[in-house]
């Protein structure tokens, strides 16, 4: 995949992962919490809205530094190589991975993705 089709992938990616907070935070808070201002938490129902509350915090914070290495290839006309389509394809995997609790792996394809993101940095640095 192109370096623009992943950055277009990766926006699509925190779509679901919104998408996927929220369905499950219909189900395990109380009916319209969602459409306060959420000033006190509730009390919540079951792991699963906790677990995407999570996984959703996770993909932002490597989000950030995805989309400065992504930009920076594009900008540059760097040949990003394998790293962002490796991203990508470990972050769709992480999701189910944390939602299911599947921690060995969970932390194995989080790592995967940290060395994607070292493979596009050393595409811009040399």
């Amino acid at each position: 995949m192109s370096a623009i089709v992943c950055l277009e992938l990766s926006v699509v990616l925190w779509i679901a992962h919104v998408l996927v907070q929220g369905a499950f935070g219909n189900i395990a808070l109380p009916a319209g919490y969602l459409f306060t201002s959420r000033d006190a938490p509730p009390p919540v129902k079951g792991v699963m809205f906790g677990r995407a509350t999570r996984a959703l915090a996770n993909y932002v914070e490597n989000l950030t530094p995805f989309v400065a290495l992504d930009l920076g290839l594009i900008v540059t006309h760097h040949a990003a190589g394998f790293g962002p389509t490796l991203w990508i394809v470990c972050r769709i995997i992480y999701i189910p991975l944390y939602l299911f609790g599947v921690v060995y792996a969970r932390t194995a394809i989080w790592m995967v993705s940290v060395v994607a993101l070292i493979m596009m940095l050393s595409k811009l640095a040399f």
